[in-house]
């Protein structure tokens, strides 16, 4: 009994946890001086306040019978898939009767069934039949099958056979005879035997009265068929081929787009070709085709004939068995027609080709055994000589002295005829060995200083030299040695100092420095990085030159020749549309310096000033970058161009001055030499040649810059049409050409550069907005009204505006949202830690109770079974 009541009070105990939130709630209510009251210390009006009073438990409470609602179903039925749902109509809609909810049900159904029923129904009124018989009654299988007719009244038996089969047989006893016979016949009785044989001759004559009715009816078919046919030929006569071709109409041309599908459908379709090599396996097929070249012409420069490798074809004798011919090739062919014709061609072109390959060897074996015997001493051996004999001789038995003297004099003939054929060779070889050292080496090695690249070149023509970097450049491409990467580099400089050092020279050899571009810029593809810092490096010094004199004198000279090459080849090289670039930007700046600090005071320096104005234009093509010093040297060659009388009434800008000895520079007097000028480009070699020119030719030259400076504004026009600021920038020039310029004294064809040049700048329209004042709000007048100014809170936050107040207050409400979500996420993860506590706790307590009630009755076993062994020990 003390057992029984402890397992039932440890079985309630699980049950009793559940408990105590009931009984605190009930203590709670009942309690009043447990009631909680939130004080506030100010009253404030507007404000609503939530939970001035409370019961401690209470909200807990109610939020654990919420979780135990949603929460805790939504556990239990974690792993359920299934969900039963009622979606027949009206179930959970509480405003239909039940009656209304059954009527509409029903409606339901009967369209539902009635949609499928007759949804291939055409016709409900009309019956479908098949031969008479109505479908409905086919489709019941009540016909009865009849093995033993094949006709068309198969299935129908008669009344005889039913009643035989059937009737017990007491039908065909109680069969009556034909109403002919039946007086004669009603005396006597048949026979069953009598009965079955009428009834089976019976049926042989119904047989055989069906199959003649079936016979009739083919017949009647065949001949309806060739009636029909007779009848055919009449309705629908074809008219004979004679007539047709006289009627035949002509066929249309087949279309031009139909000709050409054709066309396509006969072309040969498309076959796989070989893969594209990549650099670096063009790379050693062209060092390997240049050191063959190069092997080839040493040879010929020494000269080593080319048959002198050939083998000349040994003698074989006529006791020869041939022991040791192997057949390298089969020369079977196949049997092949064209035309209705054999296919010799293809036979007698492989017999030319066996043929020349023959002749080949024999040659090689001629110079072969020409150079054994030049090799061959004075002395010869016996041995040597039998052998000659025996192959002179062609026999191998015979060795006497006549074959020996033969032999002797053979040899002789033989050493005279080479010695004839030496000397010839020496005179056909002489004029190849010339050839062969006057000719380019087809390898290089690149040079290690400057003065060897310089001295590689020297005397050379321009193919030559052009020859001669391609194949240095392909002899040492970076993919075929580690270090011929620093070699090309190397190369670059050198090239771009030999340019300078051509464009330095008293005859500048521009078309050489021209042609020399190409290279420069596959190098510069090559290795942009280094040839990038080369140029830079170049650019720089120069400019440091320039601030260096500008620093000591005031005032610049305009740069060399060479470095005006260099600014152009910097455009060729290197991008000059981007904003910035390491190369373009400085040669930018350097140019609008030389344009800027360096004085006019020669014709060259108009010259190199027009030309720079010329790369600037080039570099900001694309870009279309605004370049003020372009304009204003502009101005300045036609402020030049003006007569001191008439040089007034404008500005001028640096480098021009509005008074002073170079001011008429560019202007010509001479009327001879206004009516003799025509247009003529000006190359840049000109400047090194002024000094020797004559005075007519020097004045052509002014009228030559003075139309290139034209030409140059009307360039400009087109390309700056579209800043806002046009006009106002290019105003001067108009106002100048317009007002001062002397256009009646120049000649025709300079008035019509001038004209040109005008046109342009009079018909861009005008693509900016007139400057105006910004507007601004009117200042009131001071009125003695209060100014209301809405008080913001104090505290933190003091001295914020209206929109930073709603922003702070939509950071707080964020802030308390997210600690509140937070905060009911970890109540969430409480509550089911505690229902799965509570839920483990169940479970252990079942298996303790079951194993200590297994233990029990174990127990109770024992005990009975040890009572059981005394008694029958006593006994």
């Amino acid at each position: 009994m003390g057992k029984a009541s402890k397992r039932k009070r440890k079985v309630s105990a699980p049950a009793a946890a559940k408990g105590p939130v009931k009984s605190a709630m009930a203590m709670v209510q009942s309690n009043p001086f447990e009631v909680k009251v939130n004080r506030q210390k100010f009253d404030i009006l507007g404000r609503k306040t939530k939970n001035d009073v409370g019961l401690p438990g209470v909200s807990r409470s109610k939020a654990i019978k919420k979780r135990s609602q949603t929460l805790l179903k939504e556990y239990k039925g974690r792993e359920k898939a299934n969900v039963f749902k009622d979606k027949r109509f009206g179930e959970y809609n509480t405003k239909i009767s039940p009656e209304e909810k059954m009527m509409r049900r029903f409606t339901l159904e009967r369209q539902q069934n009635y949609g499928k029923k007759n949804i291939y129904n055409l016709n409900e009124e009309e019956e479908l039949t098949h031969y008479g018989q109505s479908l409905a009654e086919i489709e019941k299988l009540n016909d009865i099958v009849d093995s033993d007719s094949d006709t068309e009244e198969r299935g129908t038996l008669s009344a005889e056979l039913t009643a035989a089969h059937f009737g017990g047989g007491g039908g065909l006893l109680r069969k009556k005879a034909p109403s002919g016979q039946e007086d004669a016949e009603e005396e006597k009785p048949k026979s069953r035997k009598q009965l079955i044989e009428e009834m089976i001759a019976k049926s042989k004559q119904e047989k055989q009265e069906r199959q003649s009715r079936r016979e009739s009816a083919l017949e009647l078919t065949e001949k309806l068929d060739n009636d029909w046919k007779e009848i055919q030929t009449l309705m629908a006569r074809k008219p004979p081929k004679s007539e047709r071709k006289d009627k035949e109409v002509e066929k249309p041309k087949p279309d031009e787009y139909d000709m050409i599908v054709r066309e396509l459908g006969f072309e040969m379709k498309a076959k796989p070709s070989e893969r594209m090599k990549t650099e670096e396996e063009l790379a050693k097929e062209e060092q390997a085709r240049l050191q063959k070249l190069e092997a080839d012409r040493l040879r010929r420069m020494r000269g080593i004939d080319e048959q002198v490798n050939k083998k000349k074809p040994s003698h074989i004798s006529a006791d020869d068995l041939a022991d040791g011919f192997i057949l390298d090739k089969d020369d079977r062919h196949l049997l092949s027609y064209k035309d209705g014709k054999m296919n010799i061609e293809n036979e007698e072109e492989e017999e030319k080709d066996e043929e020349e390959k023959d002749e080949e060897e024999e040659e090689q074996e001629d110079g072969k055994e020409d150079d054994e015997n030049e090799e061959e001493s004075g002395e010869e051996s016996a041995n040597e000589d039998e052998e000659e004999v025996a192959a002179d001789s062609h026999s191998d038995l015979e060795s006497d002295r006549e074959s020996e003297e033969e032999a002797a004099g053979n040899k002789e003939q033989r050493k005279h005829k080479k010695s004839e054929s030496e000397s010839q060779n020496a005179e056909k070889l002489d004029p190849k060995m010339e050839a062969a050292k006057s000719e380019l080496p087809y390898t290089f090695t690149v040079p290690e200083s400057y003065e060897t690249f310089k001295s590689l070149l020297a005397g050379r023509t321009i193919e030559q030299q052009l020859l001669i970097l391609e194949r240095t450049q392909k002899c040492n491409h970076p993919s075929l040695a580690a270090g011929n990467k620093e070699k090309l580099e190397k190369l670059f400089g050198f090239l771009l100092e030999y340019i300078g050092d051509l464009a330095t020279l008293d005859l500048p050899e521009l078309r050489t420095i021209d042609k020399l571009v190409l290279p420069l810029y596959n190098l510069c593809q090559m290795f942009p990085e280094a040839a990038s810092d080369r140029m830079r490096f170049i650019l720089r010094d120069a400019a440091h030159d320039m601030e260096e004199v500008v620093e000591v004198k005031g005032r610049a000279a305009f740069p060399g020749l060479d470095t005006l090459i260099y600014l152009k080849i910097t455009s060729l090289l290197f991008p000059t549309s981007d904003f910035w670039h390491p190369v373009v930007t400085p040669a930018f700046i350097y140019m609008s310096q030389l344009l800027t600090k360096c004085r006019i005071t020669t014709l060259q320096d108009v010259i190199k000033g027009l030309f720079i104005c010329c790369l600037f234009l080039e570099y900001v093509s694309l870009s279309r970058r605004f370049v003020p010093e372009l304009i204003n040297f502009l101005l300045g060659v036609l402020h030049i161009s003006l007569p001191k009388s008439q040089a007034q009434g404008y500005t001028i800008v640096h480098p021009f001055t509005p008074v002073g000895k170079n001011l008429e520079l560019l202007l010509v007097c001479d009327k001879k030499d206004l009516e003799s000028w025509q247009k003529q480009n000006l190359p840049l070699s000109i400047v090194t040649r002024l000094k020797e020119t004559s005075r007519t030719e020097i004045n052509h030259i002014r009228l030559s810059c003075l139309a290139l400076c034209f030409d140059l504004i009307k360039k400009c026009a087109a390309l700056y049409e579209s800043l806002p600021s046009f006009h106002e920038i290019i105003h001067p020039v108009r106002v100048l050409l317009t007002q001062h310029l002397p256009v009646n004294d120049y000649p025709e064809q300079m008035q019509e550069w001038y004209q040109g040049a005008l046109k342009e700048l009079e018909n861009k329209v005008k693509r900016y907005t007139p400057l105006i004042c910004e507007k601004k709000k009117p200042v009131p007048l001071k009125q003695y009204t209060p100014r209301i100014v809405k008080v913001l809170e104090f505290g933190r936050t003091q001295g914020c505006s209206k929109k930073e107040q709603e922003r702070k207050q939509l950071i707080r409400k964020h802030k308390r949202e997210l600690k509140g979500a937070i905060r009911e996420i970890r109540k969430d993860n409480q509550f089911l830690a505690r229902t799965q506590l509570s839920e483990i706790m169940e479970r252990d307590a079942a298996r303790k109770r079951k194993v200590k009630e297994l233990l029990g009755s174990l127990a109770t076993q024992e005990g009975e079974w040890k009572a059981m062994k005394r008694k029958k020990g006593k006994n």
